[in-house]
Order: structure tokens, then C-alpha cells, then sequence
């Protein structure tokens, strides 16, 4: 008889490859997806922190699960991920939920086979929370959910210490992968007929600093001219780091999207020092100019937070002008949220809840402007996309083009993982629908 599994997932796309290692360790043990808890034998939590509504939405769904525990005693609860990382975090999970079976963090995700056999040969939880030790682990052997997109890391943790982030805490200084490991894995994965490998990382653009392998410009090169066809992205840039090697690489490869995610966070050089960023908007501003320079038709999107400690209404006027300055094709914007243990959370003169709805609802409108105005662009134009999947609600089949613009279409045959041209005959927000053209 089967023995099924269920993974919850929070957070970023880091964490959706994460999901997809714990799915390949679950399987080596004999375990089968299933889409419900209820069907599950084992289920694990794959926990983010970086906002606190992540938190405690991974807090309501363990807290869920309490009756179905108690009537399936066998059935074993794994939380792991950013939130049991941080420092005593692991010790209120399970005084909050002493149901909850393996609690084990970031840094010892790769030894989850082994809690589990221990789990199925004892009756007490296990907790199990490794400090960073600065190495990076190999070998692993995700199963991969998301075809025809692979996510490929080649770093692990951040050394930036941004004052409003937890992610140096609880994911460990930076350490890059070595190149031939990350080549190997892309030529492998476009064998098996991946058709967008995007390369991970808190920095990708630090990628090998300190140490004698190839920069980032320089890897992005080498996977650029690994045989097939395949696209090729990458996130997340910090803007500090980039550079015109990069534009130029970029430029030069025709496998790169022309899409760079480029998080600017703030607008105003005062909230930027208090972030520390280091940058200032001018910096960030020549950067962009350089991008366009050498990819003029570049879809840039960013990240922006509002409400951050001390932030006024002039500094917030400034990210207004700065989003109207650079266009974003599309942006992720969020209400700054206090993290314990980082130097923003320890800041006098946090904003008032309901300044900073005003605030994120007004940036809100001004970016979706922006974005329907670069969606209205393709209209009546043809664009490649590549096929991901089917929208079962609307009939479609969806998929993406390089600007990361997704685009809905009739097809009478599977083409899913197949690249297509499209002729776009109307958009709405940051959808385009049309007709496949040959």
C-alpha cells in the first residue's frame, strides 16, 4: 500500500525548489504526492519568515492539523524552513503545537531522511536545528514539479545585512556552489528537456566573490552556451553589484531573457542609508541606464516596501518619482514588517498601520498603471512564449515570454513545454491573450 505525502510551501521561489528537494528525499523513502493533508501519512511545513503574515499562516495551518493528529496517530508533521531558523523559534513550535513530530531548519534539510526513519522508530519529537557551517551540499536529488521550468541554486544565504531582513540569520552567510556543479546540473537538466532554467540566490550577482571560481557574468556566459534551446533567467540581483559585464553579457547571449528583476526597495536616499542598501537612487538610476543602454527592450521589474521606520511623506513622494522615473514593467510591493532580531526592528518611529495601507494602496495603483501600459505594448504584436501548463478554469492554455509576461491561448493538441509564437490580440493587467500563428 502507498504512503502519501503533502508539502506546504511558503515564500519565495528559493523556497519552491527547497519544497521540490524535500519531495525528492520523501520519495527515496517510499512516499507518494497527494494534493490533500487529510489523504497524507506524512505532511511537512516548509516554513518562510521574511514578512510576518508568512508566519502566521504557517502558524494557523499547523494549528489545523491538531484534530486530524490526534485521529491519525501514525501520520507524521514536519516543520521546517526560515521560521524554525530563527533563534528560539523552534522551542515555541513546539511548546505551541507538541503534536508537531520534526522540527529541523534550513541548514539540515539534506538529513530529513534520516529524522524521519528516527521519527518511525520512536514515539518522541525531534528537533534538530544545525547553525550555518559554511559548507554547501551536493548531491541533492530534488523532484521536480515544475516542468517545463527548472530553478538551479548556486548560492546559499546572503552577507548583505539589509537592517529589515532575516535572511542572513536564518540561511547563513553567503556561499556560492562551484561552477562545474552548477553547469553539470543545467546541461543535465536541458538534456532531459527543461526549457527555462532560472539560477538562484539571495545575490546572484555576488556569485564566487571571495573565492577563486568564475564571476557571475562569466557563469551566465558558460551556461548561455551549453547545446539546446532553453531560456535562461536568474534572481535576485542586488543593485550594488551589477554591473556593465552584466549588461554586456546579457546583451551578448540571446539564450538571457531580457528581463532583469532588480529590487530597489525605497526611492529615498535617507530610507535607502536606513536600510542599508548601499546605494543611493543615482546609483541605482545609472545602473538602469546602463541596462538600457545595452538592452534597450529589458522588462525591468523590482521590489518596494513602504512604511519602513522613520519614513515620511517626502520619502515616500521620492519612491513615487523614482517608479515614474525607470517605468517598472511590473513590481512586487510590500508593507514594511517588523522582523525580530534585525536592526529595523530595534528603529524608533515605526508608521502607523494606517498610514501605510494609504501609502502601499496608492503604490499600488501607479504601478498597475504601469504595468497595463506595458502589457497594452504587445498588442498586435506576435511573441514567443513558452508553453507551462493549462488554466482548467478558463479553457486556456498559459505560458510566458522572455519579458515575463504571461499569455493565454487556444491550442487543440499538448503543447505544453513547447515554445510558440503568439499574436496578442488584447491584454488585461499583466495577462495577454491571442492566438497561436505559425
Amino acid at each position: 500500500m502507498d504512503k502519501f505525502y503533502h508539502i506546504v510551501t511558503y515564500g519565495c521561489q528559493m523556497n519552491v525548489h527547497e519544497s521540490e528537494k524535500i519531495a525528492g528525499i520523501l520519495s527515496e523513502l517510499g512516499y507518494v504526492s497527494c494534493d490533500s493533508m487529510e489523504k497524507a501519512d506524512i505532511v511537512v511545513f516548509n516554513t518562510c519568515c521574511i514578512r510576518e503574515n508568512a508566519e502566521n499562516h504557517a502558524y494557523g495551518n499547523i494549528g489545523m492539523l491538531k484534530k486530524l493528529k490526534a485521529a491519525k496517530r501514525d501520520m507524521i508533521i514536519a516543520v521546517g524552513g526560515c521560521l524554525t531558523q530563527q533563534m528560539n523559534k523552534a522551542d515555541v513550535l513546539h511548546e505551541k503545537f507538541p503534536y508537531v513530530d520534526i522540527i529541523f531548519g534550513t541548514h539540515n534539510l539534506n538529513k530529513l531522511k534520516d529524522f524521519v526513519i528516527e521519527k518511525q522508530h520512536r514515539k518522541k519529537s525531534i528537533i534538530k536545528i544545525d547553525e550555518c557551517d559554511g559548507s554547501v551540499v551536493e548531491g541533492d536529488n530534488p523532484l521536480r514539479t515544475s516542468y517545463p521550468n527548472a530553478w538551479v541554486n548556486i548560492t546559499y544565504g546572503c552577507n548583505n545585512f539589509c537592517s529589515y531582513c532575516i535572511v542572513p540569520y536564518v540561511r547563513g552567510r553567503e556561499r556560492s556552489r562551484k561552477s562545474e556543479n552548477i553547469l553539470a546540473e543545467v546541461k543535465s537538466l536541458v538534456d532531459e528537456g527543461y526549457k527555462e532554467i532560472t539560477l538562484l540566490g539571495q545575490n546572484v550577482n555576488s556569485y564566487a566573490n571571495g573565492t577563486d571560481d568564475i564571476p557571475f557574468y562569466k557563469l551566465l556566459e558558460k551556461v548561455a552556451a551549453i547545446d539546446g534551446k532553453f531560456r535562461l533567467r536568474f534572481m535576485t540581483s542586488h543593485p550594488k553589484d551589477f554591473s556593465e559585464e552584466l549588461a554586456k553579457t546579457i546583451a551578448d547571449n540571446p539564450k538571457i531573457c531580457h528581463c532583469l528583476h532588480l529590487p530597489v526597495q525605497s526611492g529615498s536616499d535617507r530610507i535607502l542609508n536606513a536600510m542599508n542598501r548601499r546605494y543611493t537612487t543615482a546609483d541605482y538610476l545609472r545602473k538602469v541606464d546602463i541596462l538600457k543602454k545595452y538592452v534597450p527592450d529589458c522588462a525591468i521589474t523590482t521590489d518596494l516596501i513602504v512604511g519602513f521606520p522613520g519614513e515620511t511623506d517626502e520619502d515616500f513622494e521620492d519612491t513615487l518619482n523614482l517608479v515614474k522615473k525607470v517605468d517598472f514593467s511590473s513590481a512586487f510591493t510590500f508593507v514594511y514588517s517588523k522582523r525580530e532580531g534585525t536592526k529595523a526592528a530595534e528603529m524608533d518611529c515605526q508608521i502607523p498601520e494606517e498610514v501605510s495601507k494609504k501609502r502601499i494602496m496608492q503604490l499600488v495603483d501607479l504601478v498597475n498603471e504601469q504595468t497595463r501600459n506595458h502589457s497594452q505594448k504587445f498588442v498586435g504584436t506576435t511573441t514567443e512564449i513558452l508553453c507551462e501548463g493549462v488554466d482548467e478554469k478558463k479553457g486556456l492554455y498559459l505560458g510566458r515570454n522572455e519579458y515575463g509576461r504571461m499569455a493565454y491561448f487556444k491550442s487543440d493538441k499538448d503543447v505544453v513545454g513547447q515554445f510558440l509564437n503568439v499574436k496578442v490580440e488584447s491584454a488585461n493587467g499583466v495577462s495577454l491573450y491571442g492566438e497561436v500563428v505559425k
